[in-house]
């Protein structure tokens, strides 16, 4: 595991790993209730060739969970202060899930940062989400969320993925799901998650689309990543994506769900590598 460290973000602390060399940078955003943690089966092939700056967003993770504003423009802010006191002048940005709407808003609010951009089952594109988001976005969903977690059952759930673990039966996507859902044991935590999922979704479905912001740069290579077998965000979503920008480069994988980071670490980390080596990047600052 990669080291963490932590940046004084306005008061605000950020965790992020910050590994790898090179002119190339990739800046890995994570989805919801994740955290740079998400990114770890890819980063150690990604860090040969490039420098990785994987943050947790504030409220995930290690970061700090203010009562503050979770809105994705607010984590587009944040991300281009850490990317300046990293001393990073623009980046590859990587977005997963959540993290793909907040790279979307990113590309809007500071294009000037952004050399290429990589959506992996993007948010924003689409109004439909698994139901499980539905029913936590719901009024009342704070006072069900402190039960759902109670640490016996946290306790039992973590000795049998232990004994699965041990026995050779391992299933990246199930271990996403669990962390996830192991976070919610912590209050604060709890409460950063409902403040952001109610942002970009309600009981109808996703409530803020970022298709438009595709257009924004027709010189910006763009690439989506999808698994065919995604639950929680359909892959016709990205096939949306592919409407609003045609040159969009799209590859879904088969047998993938949501996770294709951690699902198929090896296809993402060459279809990553390929975007980089076959684009010439967006004009930035320099």
């Amino acid at each position: 595991m990669f080291e963490t460290k932590f940046v004084d973000i306005h008061g605000v602390s950020q965790a992020v790993v910050d590994v790898g060399e090179g002119d190339e940078v990739l800046l890995l955003i994570h989805g919801m209730a994740g955290s740079a943690d998400t990114w770890r089966a890819v980063i150690p092939q990604l860090a040969k060739k490039y420098r990785v700056v994987a943050p947790d967003l504030t409220g995930h993770g290690q970061s700090s969970k203010p009562r503050t504003d979770y809105s994705l423009g607010a984590f587009a802010v944040g991300l281009r202060d850490l990317l300046d006191e990293l001393g990073i002048e623009s980046a590859t940005i990587v977005g997963h899930s959540l993290g793909g709407g907040v790279a979307m808003q990113f590309l809007y609010q500071h294009p000037d940062y952004c050399r290429r951009l990589v959506l992996i089952s993007s948010g924003g594109l689409g109004p439909d989400v698994g139901w499980v988001l539905r029913l936590l976005a719901a009024p009342g969903a704070e006072l069900v969320m402190p039960i759902i977690a109670p640490a016996p059952v946290l306790r039992a759930g973590n000795a049998v993925r232990t004994w699965l673990s041990s026995a050779g039966l391992r299933s990246p996507r199930g271990a996403e799901i669990w962390s996830a859902y192991s976070s919610f044991s912590d209050r604060e935590t709890r409460e950063a998650f409902l403040r952001t999922l109610r942002s970009v979704v309600d009981y109808r479905g996703q409530s803020v689309s970022a298709l438009n912001r595709l257009t924004l740069r027709a010189d910006l290579p763009a690439l989506a990543i999808w698994g065919e077998q995604d639950t929680i965000i359909p892959v016709a979503h990205a096939y949306s994506a592919l409407e609003a920008r045609p040159d969009c480069r799209l590859e879904v994988l088969p047998d993938v769900g949501h996770f294709a980071q951690v699902e198929a670490p090896t296809e993402v980390v060459d279809l990553i590598e390929d975007f980089i080596a076959t684009t010439v990047p967006a004009d930035t600052r320099g």
